[in-house]
């Protein structure tokens, strides 16, 4: 049916339609954008009642394959619904912005392949449209091109193509194995039988990608960076969609490669886990609005994974964790939509994000009230407006249903307990952090009297009519889905079920005495949080008034801890090694020798015999790690106790450089004083070698920077080549 390609390509022709009337008429390319987003929305509701799929063989040689069925459909007509209501808010968001041009013409191109992700039946048509959608959604962190911009518009591109590239070494093993990389043929090769270790491989890798865009620990750096430089429409379709992008992958490979699999449902219940409290911890400390809620993102991602890993663990009786992980998709989709956008509202009007300087500034503002307040008692699971409430219920009667099944099987339930305790606990401080900036914006004053003054003066002049009719429509379906969960979002729910390879449920009680007491837990605990360590702990007073205090240890910063370092030792070392192959001499050790060394290795790895090491030792080992990580859970637990949760005490300040170059400085500077005083008299020697062993320090890593740079816009360079080069094949097959 030619209806799929269009919404996938349409927007893309549409962006370059946009670009050329921005050049001539603002309007008119508003104009043109809205009515783009309008009509792809009613293009993906046209395909609700019906199922249809587009299969193009001829394309790059795997063929281009888009199916239309419940889920799919539903959450193309989720993100058309987002895109929509974005583009009628972003006009006075960017009204005094530059490059707004190239904002709209990645916003259309972007929308297409998001659309063309949701809409893929198979690995190799979600890849394409993955690639592309996280080159064009590049440009959103990049927007403003201030330095933290591009600094973390470079994160999320290297994230991004290193996840990409992972998940096509994972797709090459995956068709490798079973010769196929649609939804249906995986499902199928592997029914009735556990994966082999390599398809298992192929899995795992295959999940680096998606997982990374899904903001999953331990690839969730670039969310917390991302969203405070990107325009708040940008953040709230990062959040809301991109994410989710994410997670189609992980329900993918979670539904037709490991369905009932213990071996794949540990490690991603682990991981879900720790995203769901990390998040949660940090969003907690954070003084930064739009820093919280991306946070409270990859808490709310953790949760869903947990219901995805939940279904896995449960197999063919995962029904009920299914659907609670895509209603929890749903709710988290509108609820950051409608947060982001508030936080928008506060952007524009105050070029601030910081907590202590936007205080107050909700004050006797009934709009921009009403859809903060919604925002957050939904994604509280406050009772029975907020809708989120509907879908954790239900996660968590997915965790106490897999506990349950480990009663009735003999084996070790305890784990899970704990692991629904953390649950809870995540939960209550999502109350606790949504109560800190509910009442910073709309209850507290600002320190400064004139400032609050100011602040209340802005009454009407802040929103503009067409800002608020966006603002509301946002706000609107989230009571509705919280009141009348049963006649809303259980049916949507239920057209996802056969995508998640599960069966419906006749009828779902959600305001349960069980599910009731469960939120009551929550809410308590949130409480506590906000009575007994936001305010008296993350919260300092100076003179008459208190100021929010941000006390999160820059050492648990895993991008520039850990990952960057990495990064640049890595681009260092290679950079090394080809200046040292550059000048080897040209002798015969390098002309013969090593080259008819390689060539006989290579040929000796080729007539390898049939020996027991690779016939049984290695399938063996791969078995034994497979198995090892049912351990994971015990292992992480003591290995955060034993880094995380220790107490250190606090470094120690260097004036000058840093611990090496100071105490290698301050030794040389000793030596040089010895010999100044006994036989470099007359020529004495410097005593300044801490600020000399800097300074070569500050220029090596100046050099390192350039060097990575230069690597960044390499691999950016890359990708819009593998744009163009797809562009060129999709015309050179039509011809």
């Amino acid at each position: 049916m030619l209806m799929l390609p269009l919404l996938c390509f349409a927007p893309m022709v549409m962006a370059l339609v946009s670009w050329l009337l921005g050049r001539r008429s603002a309007p008119a390319r508003t104009l043109a954008v809205t009515a783009t987003c309008a009509l792809a929305l009613a293009g993906c509701l046209s395909l609700w009642n019906r199922e249809v799929s587009f299969d193009w063989d001829g394309f790059c040689a795997l063929g281009l394959h888009l199916r239309a069925d419940g889920f799919r459909s539903l959450y193309a007509s989720i993100a058309a619904f987002m895109w929509l209501l974005s583009a009628a808010f972003s006009p006075q968001y960017f009204r005094h912005h530059h490059n707004n041009n190239r904002y709209w013409f990645f916003f259309l191109m972007t929308l297409g392949a998001t659309l063309g992700v949701f809409l893929s039946d198979d690995f190799y048509t979600t890849l394409i449209f993955f690639e592309i959608m996280s080159l064009t959604s590049y440009t959103w962190v990049a927007q403003e091109e201030t330095p933290g911009a591009m600094r973390a518009g470079s994160t999320y591109l290297a994230v991004a193509v290193i996840g990409g590239l992972t998940t096509l070494m994972g797709l090459f093993l995956l068709w490798k194995e079973l010769g196929t990389l649609s939804f249906a043929g995986v499902k199928a090769a592997l029914e009735g039988q556990q994966p082999s270790a390599r398809v298992t491989v192929a899995a795992w890798l295959t999940l680096f990608g998606f997982a990374a865009k899904a903001g999953m620990f331990p690839l969730h750096i670039w969310l917390p960076k991302a969203h405070p430089v990107a325009p708040a429409p940008a953040s709230a379709l990062l959040s809301g969609i991109l994410t989710k992008s994410g997670l189609f992958g992980v329900i993918v490979i979670a539904a037709n490669i490991f369905p009932g699999s213990a071996a794949f449902g540990i490690p991603l219940l682990v991981l879900g886990g720790i995203t769901m409290l990390l998040g949660a911890v940090m969003a907690l400390f954070s003084i930064d609005l739009k820093k919280t809620l991306a946070c409270s993102s990859v808490s709310q991602i953790g949760f869903i994974t947990v219901g995805i890993a939940c279904m896995t663990l449960l197999g063919e009786e995962g029904s009920l964790a299914a659907y609670g992980a895509v209603e929890h998709m749903i709710n988290h989709s509108l609820i950051k939509l409608c947060l982001f956008l508030c936080a928008g509202v506060v952007y524009m009007n105050l070029h601030r994000l910081d907590l202590n300087e936007i205080r107050g500034f909700g004050r006797n503002k009934p709009v921009l009230h009403a859809a903060f307040l919604i925002g957050a008692l939904s994604i509280g699971c406050v009772p029975p407006l907020g809708s989120g409430f509907n879908s954790k219920s239900l996660l968590h009667e997915g965790i106490l249903e897999y506990m349950h099944h480990l009663q009735h099987t003999g084996a070790a339930w305890w784990p899970v307990k704990l692991f629904e305790l953390m649950f809870l606990f995540s939960g209550g401080l999502t109350v606790a952090y949504m109560t800190k900036l509910y009442v910073c914006l709309f209850w507290e004053k600002n320190r400064d009297a004139k400032l609050q003054e100011c602040y209340d003066s802005m009454r009407r002049g802040y929103l503009s009519w067409p800002t608020a009719i966006a603002l509301i429509l946002t706000a609107v379906p989230l009571p509705l889905l919280g009141l009348f969960g049963s006649r809303l979002l259980s049916p949507l729910a239920e057209r996802a079920m056969p995508f998640f390879g599960q069966e419906a449920l006749a009828e779902i009680h959600y305001f349960s005495a069980e599910n009731l007491i469960g939120a009551a837990e929550s809410i308590a605990i949130g409480a506590a949080v906000y009575l007994l360590v936001v305010r008296p702990l993350l919260m300092r007073r100076e003179g008459k008034s208190t100021v929010y205090v941000n006390l999160w240890p820059e050492w648990l910063d895993m991008e520039n801890k850990v990952y960057r370092p990495l990064l640049d030792g890595l681009v260092a070392a290679s950079y090394a090694v080809v200046r040292r192959i550059e000048h080897l001499p040209d002798c015969r050790l390098v002309r013969q020798w090593i080259p008819h060394s390689v060539a006989a290795a290579t040929a000796w790895c080729a007539d390898i015999p049939d020996m027991p090491l690779f016939r049984q030792w290695l399938p063996a080992a791969i078995t034994a790690v497979t198995r090892f990580f049912g351990e994971i859970p015990e292992r992480l637990t003591w290995l955060v106790r034993k880094t995380l949760l220790r107490a250190k005490r606090p470094p120690k300040t260097i004036p000058v450089g840093n611990k090496l170059t100071w105490y290698v400085g301050r030794a040389a500077d000793t030596v040089a004083q010895g010999l100044n005083r006994s036989l470099t008299k007359k020529h004495p020697l410097r005593t300044d070698y801490e600020y000399v062993l800097d300074a070569q320090h500050q220029a090596n890593r100046r050099t390192t920077d350039r060097i990575s740079h230069s690597v960044s816009w390499n691999l950016l360079l890359l990708a819009a080549g593998l744009v163009v080069m797809a562009v060129y094949l999709l015309l050179r097959s039509e011809v």
